[in-house]
């Protein structure tokens, strides 16, 4: 009785309820991380460990293959933050007003692409871009006249059809965050809009913009990540981890690359600890910019 009565206090039953999330939270992300960093300070082979101190991070700087990745993963990253944050917001904003009919039907048929598996959407990808004159962006091409394409094979178009992919897959997901937003807004400040006669871009501007600033300040943080952290839909686009000349590379395959395929775990945790610290330094960059930590006046 007394251990069902300490279980059931009002003192102990909160820290009962999130027990389960610290234990998961401590086992499968802080001792992972733990574990990873100090694996970046060491030479693994499959029969020994040798500590090589900061060896690791200075192969990193010379490395060009990781050089070429950050950039592509920078490049991918900065492209979808530029599509996948003000488009959905404008569909959102547009799925809200009374300018859409159907409403429901449009909201299933944008977020339907995130369902579908990254494997299958890679390799349909893969045979949209194909340089064959049966794929359907080669089909496009020919009836304008511009004839076939390598789309796969050439630094633009590969990062073009990396980019196509992640809107069509996250623009729907994206315009659902920004939808959330926008049911937290207050009505009455769109009609006191309108008796001051604002029109709908002022409206958008002066009221819509400010009040989503939360939302767009998650979303973007989300987007950093998963930016710098893509790494399977490159590899089905490309069946494989081995693009024409490194054009579809991120860090994420670089670590895969040199972790499974090298066996050479110590490098690649070396390269994920660069990844997590990259990651971190941009979203604290823009959170601090953004005025997340400000305090706010009484």
């Amino acid at each position: 009785m007394k251990t069902g009565k300490f279980l059931y206090s009002q003192k102990v039953a909160p820290y009962v309820f999130v027990l389960p999330f610290i234990l998961s939270f401590a086992i499968f992300w802080i001792y992972p991380l733990i574990t990873a960093f100090t694996m970046s300070f060491q030479k693994i082979t499959p029969t020994t460990t040798d500590w090589v101190g900061f060896t690791n991070y200075a192969k990193l700087l010379k490395d060009k293959v990781f050089l070429l990745a950050i950039k592509n993963s920078a490049t991918y990253m900065f492209f979808t933050l530029v599509l996948l944050i003000p488009f959905p917001m404008i569909f959102a904003v547009l799925m809200d007003s009374k300018i859409v009919k159907a409403k429901g039907v449009w909201k299933a048929i944008l977020y339907m692409p995130a369902l579908t598996s990254v494997v299958i959407s890679g390799m349909l990808f893969r045979l949209m871009f194909t340089e064959y004159k049966t794929g359907q962006m080669n089909l496009i091409t020919q009836a304008l006249g511009l004839g076939t394409y390598k789309w796969l094979k050439n630094g633009w178009s590969g990062m073009l059809a990396l980019l196509v992919l992640a809107c069509w897959r996250w623009t729907g997901v994206n315009m659902l965050y920004f939808l959330s937003g926008l049911k937290a807004i207050d009505p009455a400040l769109y009609e006191a809009a309108d008796i001051d006669g604002a029109t709908p871009v002022q409206k958008f501007f002066r009221v819509t913009l400010p009040l989503l600033k939360p939302t767009t300040i998650y979303v973007l943080t989300i987007s950093v990540y998963a930016g710098l952290a893509m790494f399977l839909e490159s590899y089905m686009l490309w069946a494989g981890n081995a693009s024409p000349n490194n054009i579809g590379l991120t860090i994420v395959g670089y670590l895969y690359r040199r972790g499974i395929e090298k066996n050479d775990m110590g490098y690649a945790c070396a390269v994920g600890v660069v990844l997590l610290i990259v990651a971190l330094i941009i979203n604290f960059a823009q959170l601090i910019m953004n005025g997340t930590f400000k305090k706010e006046e009484d």
